[in-house]
């Protein structure tokens, strides 16, 4: 969790920014980024210089040479400010554009970067508060990022936001990427989904990431993203490489102007929060997208396009705001039909309205459904998730302490503390939907639907439609004794008016 110190140093290095002409909230993060993506190089040359010496080996595919040791942030960040903005913009800056080597996504996207720290000043700010933060931390370097962009008050074009790392480590939990998949975001914005996948992958199938063929699959092959915002794939680009995955598919697409044919059926799960509300011209939207669906809203056409994109038995875990659920276009019901009818919709979680404060209180679901082609929809599993773990407020303060939060904490929690982070429950419950979860009320905070009262209900998905409400039994006393209490009342109020005249007389 970040602190409150940390959080004032963070606002007195974007006033500097502010300051010094850097106005615009993006270009402060990406500026930053840089300068925590070279500590964060530096670390990882320190980790294997490490490494060699226990073993007694060469450095294994060393980041920094002789000739570029001069360029790491613990030898750059111990020069005179003047002296250190001359070397990071004149030298490692243009080392830093080339890294990943000629041909990578990772340099073409750099290949266009710009150091717009123009004084030393600010620099030299900037440098001293990353030194204070332990970026070894995913933890904390997630916090700090996600404290950044909450600077950006709202959502941005067509209706973009960032995902809670929460609720993006939920969603991967819950498909449980494997080492064979290939994962796509065709809306990666900073790729935190591909980076919680990779992080599972890594971390469930250390085993299998020991062969050749299989890591090189996980470096090049396994994980695929798309942006039409160059600074986004920057970004995404330089968070992936700091994940350790070598040579992402991190790439410019704006993924509903252009033809899905040359990426059709190419993936085995897809992780996305597309954009919402927003609404494309018929002109500027690919023809193929509009064959599965006629509509201008991208919500929807994001998710004909994530059916174009997924291969037979590829799956999928996106969010959709709650319009998607339950809306009455021909065009909401065809597509809702199509998940139902032909591919096999799995599970619908409802999260809370606060989810994505304070960019935005749309409501909001999580859909999850496997391409089949030919059906396969018995039953649709409905969770009503009502606490994340944060605040449901503008502020998203943390109810719980740190090693209770996430669908994965390190202490199992409480019945108390489940009505404050649902998460786990979500996860365990999941892995129940058929069995168990299948005898289940609806009165409870999941159940199973089956497929047949929800073709009867217009294939309406909002789980309010088939949740059951418990109305407390009340006990009624019979009218005899309501009326012996009322005229013992009034037998009370006459004696105490006899009593009261008496007083007076």
């Amino acid at each position: 969790m970040i602190t409150g110190e940390l959080k004032s140093k963070i606002d007195r290095v974007w006033d500097a920014f502010w300051s010094g002409g850097i106005s615009n909230p993006l270009e402060v993060i990406e500026q930053i980024t840089y300068l925590m993506f070279l500590r964060r190089l530096d670390d990882l040359q320190t980790a294997k210089e490490n490494r060699a010496n226990r073993t007694g080996r060469p450095i294994e595919n060393p980041i920094y040479t002789a000739e570029t040791d001069r360029l790491r942030w613990s030898r750059f960040t111990n020069e005179a400010p003047e002296t250190m903005l001359a070397l990071v913009r004149d030298g490692v800056f243009p080392w830093l554009r080339d890294l990943g080597g000629e041909g990578s996504t990772y340099s073409h996207h750099m290949r266009d970067a710009r150091f717009t720290i123009t004084t030393p000043n600010l620099l030299a700010k900037v440098v001293d508060m990353l030194d204070d933060i332990p970026l070894g931390d995913r933890d904390v370097k997630g916090d700090l990022y996600e404290y950044m962009l909450s600077k950006i008050a709202t959502a941005g074009h067509n209706g973009q936001f960032r995902t809670a790392r929460h609720i993006i480590q939920l969603m991967v939990e819950m498909t449980a990427p494997g080492p064979k998949d290939e994962i796509c975001d065709p809306a990666c914005g900073t790729a935190g989904f591909l980076v919680a996948a990779a992080e599972y992958v890594s971390r469930t199938h250390h085993e299998a990431l020991l062969e050749p063929a299989q890591r090189q699959h996980f470096n090049e092959s396994m994980f695929h993203g798309f942006d039409f915002d160059s600074t986004m794939l920057r970004i995404g680009s330089m968070n992936m490489l700091l994940h350790e995955v070598e040579s992402p598919d991190i790439r410019y697409r704006d993924s509903l102007a252009e033809s899905a044919a040359s990426e059709a059926e190419r993936y085995s799960l897809i992780l996305a929060n597309p954009p919402f509300a927003g609404s494309l011209d018929y002109d500027a939207t690919a023809k193929d997208l509009q064959a599965v669906v006629k509509t201008r809203k991208t919500e929807l056409l994001f998710l004909a396009l994530f059916l174009r994109l997924l291969k037979p038995g590829g799956r999928a875990a996106v969010i959709v705001p709650d319009g998607v659920l339950f809306g009455s276009s021909n065009a909401h019901k065809e597509l809702r039909r199509n998940l139902v009818e032909n591919h096999k919709l799995d599970a619908v979680v409802k999260l809370p309205s606060g989810t994505f404060k304070p960019y935005s209180g749309v409501s909001t679901a999580i859909l999850f459904f496997t391409k089949t082609n030919s059906g396969g929809t018995d039953n649709v599993w409905f969770y009503e998730l009502t606490a994340d773990g944060w605040s449901l407020d503008d502020k998203r303060t943390p109810l719980l302490d740190t090693d209770k939060l996430g669908p994965v904490p390190k202490i199992e929690l409480t019945e108390i503390e489940h009505e404050k982070n649902n998460l786990p429950d979500v996860l365990r419950r999941w892995r129940l939907r058929n069995g168990s979860e299948q005898e289940r009320p609806r009165t409870e905070q999941s159940f199973c639907v089956p497929k047949a009262e929800i073709v009867s209900q217009g294939y309406d998905l909002s789980l309010v439609r088939y949740k059951e409400i418990v109305h407390e039994e009340i006990e009624h006393r019979s009218p005899s004794e309501i009326i012996d209490e009322l005229a013992q009342i009034e037998a009370e109020i006459q004696q105490s008016m006899s009593e009261l005249k008496g007083m007076l007389a």
